[in-house]
């Protein structure tokens, strides 16, 4: 890439310690390039707040924030809750992000006229993937620069080292140092002591957790939620007909006081290497037992166990940045059929971390209690023999083949 022909570009933009000292690097390393910040708003609050003055003092020209709180819940966060897709039991929370927000840059940077796109990911992490290939699927031929691939810092450390240096206010401090990705989804946290999968997460520390309380400090007494469902997308909550982002919203307020949707994880990265972590996704805990319990009595078995299958692969493609894919799209036009009949209603015990099933109905369930009764039907009990002598026919003529 010739750095001179590089006059503005478009920064991902979140406040945070990478992006606060990727702009004076740029314009050191960059010929005082000009840069265009631009923050995707998916849901995290307050990080919002002070953004914009934040990004002009340290050298950026303007800032975009971009509403994508709709778009992030309905077409990327629903698709995977009715896939039912996860990696390693991660709730895939920044991974689905990514592509939403990477869209967003694009369409910035291609209004801008940008020449390049910046991304604060580390060379070490999955973002950087994920980012770049939603980048190269919107705009093959835009440059992207990383700079955790170029330049000298090697630590978050030595990054405090260089926003002192440059007097970048910072929101955090070496003590509370924790990489963390927040949005309406959930909270991550990677780094400091959790670097070592021996040490028990701090959840009863003040402070640690955001979205969540540890199951010990949640209610001696239990919380009822009732979810319902048409073709698979959450439609109310407890009677109450709103968003499935209002509804992820409030389901975040109910679990986290009752300590749900804490995971503390060694997972398998796309870059090779195992890491630690520890996420907080109370609101989608909730919904994806809730949407699981609704398809047990809507599904048939053929269709939920190739589901079930196809959800490790999906979840792996959402995981690996592929999100802008034939494969995933070809599965989600899967899923979409499969939900047809997933409608009805689910009620759900929160108890100190725990989800425990209350009930479920539907008006497409494929459960019969007068077929399934212990008591009298019009089930006939013998034609189970007939069944089972052609079941295990394979079984028997392998057993009188190896007699002989």
């Amino acid at each position: 890439m010739d750095k001179n022909k590089i006059k503005k570009v478009v920064l991902a933009y979140s406040g945070g310690l990478d992006t606060s000292i990727i702009i004076p690097w740029l314009k050191e390393n960059y010929n005082n390039c000009e840069i265009i910040a631009v923050s995707g708003n998916v849901g995290q609050a307050d990080e919002l707040d002070g953004l914009e003055e934040k990004a002009l003092k340290t050298g950026a020209s303007k800032l975009y924030v971009l509403d994508l709180t709709e778009d992030y819940v309905d077409n990327y966060i629903i698709p995977c809750v009715k896939a039912g897709a996860t990696y390693e039991d991660y709730l895939l929370g920044t991974s689905h992000a990514r592509p939403c927000i990477a869209k967003g840059l694009v369409e910035i940077a291609l209004k801008e006229k940008a020449d390049a796109i910046v991304h604060g990911c580390t060379g070490k992490g999955n973002d950087q993937v994920r980012f770049e290939l939603a980048i190269k699927h919107f705009a093959p031929s835009m440059p992207i620069i990383a700079p955790w691939r170029e330049w000298d810092i090697k630590s978050r450390d030595e990054e405090i080292d260089y926003a002192e240096a440059h007097n970048i206010p910072l929101k955090i401090n070496r003590e509370t140092n924790y990489s963390k990705d927040k949005n309406l989804w959930h909270l991550s946290h990677e780094g400091m002591d959790l670097e070592d999968p021996g040490n028990e997460p701090q959840y009863e520390k003040p402070g640690f957790l955001e979205m969540s309380v540890s199951p010990i400090q949640a209610p001696d007494a239990p919380t009822y939620v009732e979810l319902e469902f048409e073709k698979g997308i959450p439609v109310a909550l407890n009677g109450h007909k709103m968003s499935a982002k209002d509804i992820i919203l409030h389901l975040n307020n109910i679990g986290g006081a009752n300590g749900i949707g804490l995971l503390d994880i060694v997972e398998n990265r796309l870059v090779g290497m195992k890491s630690r972590g520890v996420y907080e996704t109370p609101g989608g805990t909730i919904l994806y037992k809730a949407h699981q319990v609704l398809e047990t009595i809507t599904l048939d078995k053929m269709t939920m166990h190739e589901k079930q299958k196809l959800a490790i692969t999906f979840g792996e493609l959402v995981y690996n940045g592929q999100w802008f894919t034939p494969l995933r799209e070809a599965l989600s036009a899967f899923v979409d059929k499969t939900q047809e009949a997933v409608n009805g209603k689910v009620k759900l015990k929160l108890y100190k971390g725990n989800i425990i099933n209350a009930g479920v109905w539907s008006p497409n369930s494929l459960y019969s209690e007068d077929i399934a009764t212990f008591g009298e039907s019009d089930y006939d009990q013998k034609d189970s023999a007939g069944f089972i002598n052609l079941f295990g026919l394979p079984i028997k003529v392998q057993a009188m083949i190896n007699g002989k």
